[in-house]
């Protein structure tokens, strides 16, 4: 049985409203959002592993590109040829990487209980779940924005009929932002962060260092 989303916030909100994370759990009445994303062995959630997690907070129309996480992992055993095709990431990069528990502790700390953004935010939040979970006893509670929806809901409300089209280099091209180190966690977040903030207020956006 699946349950829903929703309902099993409300139980770990219950189950953790007096210990260290409770925090997460409250209602955020802030204007930043943090924009997430995460490099993966597959697009498969129950068998890809995690690669590297980069994100960027976005206050208004700012998006403040010096309050980061730019985070590698140590290499996966799962890590393999058909993977660095795509997101280009050789065991040979992640020398340096931390350990996932590490990794994790910093997301929940950065993200707080801001809104999560990003590019099919919902594959980057279920990978970190299925991390989270077992270690804490919850998931991210965090309001989901997922910026397709945003372009789609835009450009439907401004062109009425058709088929929108949603792939990544697309809407950064309707948009006239450029693409930041495409199929690396940090240069994505970052493009989703200024796509965003051009959709939202319509301006190019301010990018604070």
């Amino acid at each position: 049985m699946i349950i829903p989303r929703s309902i099993r916030r409300m139980k770990e909100k219950r189950e953790h409203r007096e210990g260290p994370w409770a925090h997460l759990f409250e209602r955020y009445d802030g204007d930043e959002v943090v924009s997430l994303d995460c490099e993966t062995t597959s697009l498969d959630v129950k068998k890809a592993e995690i690669l590297s997690i980069g994100a960027v907070r976005v206050k208004g129309r700012k998006v403040i590109t010096s309050e980061r996480l730019d985070i590698k992992l140590k290499p996966p055993k799962s890590l393999s040829g058909d993977s660095i095709k795509i997101h280009k990431i050789r065991a040979s990069d992640l020398a340096d990487g931390i350990e996932l528990d590490d990794a994790l502790e910093q997301v929940l700390a950065f993200v707080g209980n801001r809104p999560i953004l990003g590019y099919y935010v919902n594959f980057d939040i279920r990978m970190l779940d299925k991390f989270i979970r077992p270690r804490y006893g919850f998931g991210l509670p965090n309001k989901a924005i997922e910026l397709s929806h945003v372009y789609h809901d835009i450009i439907k409300w401004k062109h009425i009929g058709g088929d929108v089209d949603l792939r990544f280099d697309t809407i950064a091209g309707k948009l006239d932002i450029p693409i930041l180190e495409r199929h690396t966690a940090l240069g994505d977040a970052i493009t989703v962060a200024l796509m965003y903030v051009r959709l939202k207020y319509g301006v190019a956006p301010d990018i604070s260092y």
